[in-house]
């Protein structure tokens, strides 16, 4: 995986709204997102918005509002995301709008690290959602709902119990290219490596991409870089 150049904790996170709003609002994100739409909460509840195949296209926080819903979807991802709701409004009476939103559920790129939170680095992977996390899982998507695009894949592996080779990281080093070789010293080739790097005091933050391997008890951690999944 391509390693990002070393970032402030203070770097904004920015943020973009997408509007949905009509008659048939609720049943098309019913349709559309992982969440079970009559489970919002007014404060809002976190949903992923998956490709057929069951990739994450993005998280995103969705909050009701006067006849329809707001999502909050990452600025850099906002584009995509319309593009794939917009794959299936067809003949639904409900409209989809755009902006530019002031601020989100968090707000920095030191926060998104600390709350181990996958944004549109880590959604890069193309990975599906149980890579994320147990955590990331349990709170996005309802396996009670009903029918929703990408459940497919997502339903089996939830079934079965299946163990995604590739997992979501909360890394702290004292380089990013001490932390980038510990994470990427096992396993196949892949979407293993830095997504997103903090510097924190001299010291660096880091979210990535391990292989299952390398989290096996028998694999001795270098006491120079903590590695915690992310649950």
């Amino acid at each position: 995986m391509t390693t990002q150049l070393l970032r402030s904790a203070a770097e904004p996170y920015l943020w973009s709204r997408i509007s949905v709003r009509g008659p048939a609002a609720q049943p098309f994100l019913q349709g559309q997102l992982s969440q079970d739409m009559d489970a919002v909460s007014p404060e809002g509840s976190w949903s992923s918005l998956l490709s057929p195949s069951s990739v994450v296209v993005t998280s995103c926080l969705v909050r009701p509002v006067d006849a329809g819903y707001e999502l909050f979807v990452p600025r850099r991802l906002d584009e995509a995301a319309m593009a794939r709701l917009r794959r299936f409004h067809l003949r639904t009476d409900c409209t989809l709008e755009l902006e530019v939103a002031e601020f989100g559920p968090f707000n920095t790129l030191g926060e998104q690290v600390s709350l181990s939170q996958p944004g549109p680095d880590e959604f890069a992977a193309e990975l599906t959602p149980q890579s994320y996390g147990a955590h990331f899982v349990a709170s996005t998507i309802s396996f009670t709902k009903g029918c929703f695009t990408g459940q497919e894949l997502v339903g089996r592996l939830d079934a079965r119990g299946s163990s995604v080779p590739w997992r979501l990281v909360h890394c702290q080093g004292p380089s990013l290219a001490r932390i980038e070789e510990v994470l990427c010293a096992k396993g196949p080739d892949g979407p293993r490596g830095v997504t997103t790097a903090i510097d924190i005091d001299g010291s660096v933050a880091a979210l990535g991409f391990i292989h299952r391997s390398a989290l096996a008890v028998d694999v001795e951690t270098p006491n120079d870089v903590i590695v915690h999944e992310v649950d």
